[in-house]
Formats: C-alpha cells, structure tokens, sequence
C-alpha cells in the first residue's frame, strides 16, 4: 500500500513541476538539468552500488577502478581521475558522479569536462539521514525517483527489523566496544556517522562517545592512551577493514599495551568489512546483521 502511495505521489509530483529540475550537490553547486541522464560514469564504488540498485545497469557506461560490487560492475569500463579529457569524451557521459575530496583536487579535469557540455555532480552523504537525501539526488538525476523512495522504505523496515531484535536485551546488557577507523592513529568514528549508526543498531554501547570528529570527515581522533584508559570497557573491540584500514587482528592484538584491552584478552577482536558499514548503501542493514552476530553469539 506504501508503494502504491508513493508511485501516484511522484507521478503527481513530475506531472506538476516545471521541466527543468535543480539539485545543490555537496560541494554546494546548484546543478540544473532538463531531463534525466542516461550515459553515467560512476567514480565512486558508493555511487555505483546504488545506481545498480536504482535499477540503471543500462545507464551506467564506466565505473571507478577496482570496483567488484556487484557483480555487474565488473564488466563496465573502469575510469579514474586521473585519465586525461579524452577518455572521458570518448565514452560520451552525459553525467560523472564523484566525490567532494575528488572535486576539489581534480577541479582541472571537471572544468575541462563541463566546457564540453558534461555535468559533474559531487556527492557524499556523512550521515544515515544525509544517506536518504543522497538516494533522492541519484533518483532525480537518474528520473527514478520512485525508486529511490522504495529504497528509504526498504531501508527504514530494515531498521525497525534491528530494533526489535534489540528490545529483548537490555541496555545493561549490551557489550561496550570500540570501533576503529584507522588503527595507526588509534581512530575511532564521528558521532552521528554511519559505523556508529551500525554499531547502535547492531547492540553495541560506543565506549569512544566522547570522540571528537576531524573537520568534515567520519573519522575521530582518539590516541592510544586514551584508548588504553578506556581497556576495561572494552569488551568487543571492532575494526574496519578494507581500504581506508588494511590491518589484522595480529596487528591488533600484537599493538603496545594492547593487553590492558579487555577484548584482546577474551579474544573478542574482529574486522568488518569497512563496505558494510561506512558505504551510503542499503548494505549497511548486511553490517548490522554482521556486527550484531559478532556482539551477540
């Protein structure tokens, strides 16, 4: 009945607006357009996840190096930033989709790309709300607005899922677990990011609340003395892994004083796939599902 609701309101809503459409991208540029793109590159494996599950397998022409997920993407053409104009114009986009971070040192090549009649959108959601307006940036942009809707509903259900799995175990008696971001600098995350999102949702008491973010990142400073204060808290430690944090659980346990950790001393030390919890994607409900079974055996 919900998605009934949601197709007559946007059909309702395309119906009475204007034929051009504007959206302000995250590095603040207001970026119009009169009908939706159709010839994609993806720069970010984030992007291309939720392009593919908006549907658009036909739209999407090129996507960042190295990406596997999903499967498709594997047969698309890869592109990064640092390829000269001239691959890009030959695959014809209509759209690039990148990142803030790749927006501001690549200003060159997207300027050179734009003068070509290109658009180039930057986007990168720090937050699970920001993550529902991010879904209908892509919606617009792609005219699958509904779909984007359907996404969020998705996505929410999920959450009450979590919710109620959580209200049999008390708060008491929920494990308190640090969360590292970055192991060489003892990082934890930004309160309000999306690992901290995961972890809430999964069971878990954050022993790291009092962290303060860097500016305009998801990553928290914390110091290992700090940490080490806090080791008799800390009876999960988490890590991400993958490519923002490449380490071991040897790396870990192994690590200065890392024995005044109650975690290390009851084994309970384990890396998460860093997709599954710091990714804008329906994916994040798969890291709740992961992080509770490694909180609640």
């Amino acid at each position: 009945m919900k998605r009934l609701f949601f197709t007559f309101a946007f059909i309702l809503l395309l119906c009475s607006t204007a034929q051009a459409r504007t959206i302000t991208d995250d590095s603040g540029r207001t970026v119009a357009f009169e009908k939706p793109f159709t010839r994609i590159i993806s720069l970010y494996g984030a992007h291309t996840e939720n392009l593919f599950a908006l549907g658009l397998d036909e739209q999407i022409i090129g996507v960042s190096t190295g990406e596997d997920y999903p499967a498709a993407a594997l047969a698309k053409p890869a592109f990064n930033a640092r390829d000269g104009v001239e691959k890009f114009l030959a695959a014809k986009p209509d759209l690039i989709l990148v990142r803030p971070m790749h927006m501001r040192t690549y200003a060159g090549l997207w300027n050179a790309l734009a003068r070509h009649g290109v658009t180039v959108v930057s986007l990168q959601p720090d937050s699970v709300e920001a993550m529902f307006d991010y879904w209908r940036a892509l919606g617009a942009l792609t005219g699958r607005q509904t779909k984007a809707e359907y996404m969020i509903e998705d996505f929410r259900d999920g959450v009450r899922r979590a919710e109620d799995r959580l209200s049999t175990i008390p708060v008491e008696e929920r494990p308190g677990v640090f969360f590292e971001s970055i192991h060489r600098k003892s990082a934890t995350f930004s309160p309000g990011s999306m690992p901290l999102f995961v972890l809430e949702k999964a069971g878990g008491i954050n022993v790291a609340a009092d962290a303060r973010p860097r500016h305009g990142t998801n990553i928290a400073d914390y110091g290992l003395e700090r940490l080490l204060d806090k080791g008799n808290k800390i009876d999960v430690y988490l890590a991400q892994h993958g490519t923002m944090n490449d380490v071991s659980v040897g790396d870990i346990v192994n690590s200065p004083a890392a024995s005044r950790i109650r975690a290390v001393l009851t084994r309970n030390v384990f890396l998460v796939d860093e997709h599954l919890v710091s990714r804008p994607t329906l994916r994040l409900l798969e890291g709740i599902d992961t992080v509770y079974q490694l909180l609640h055996p």
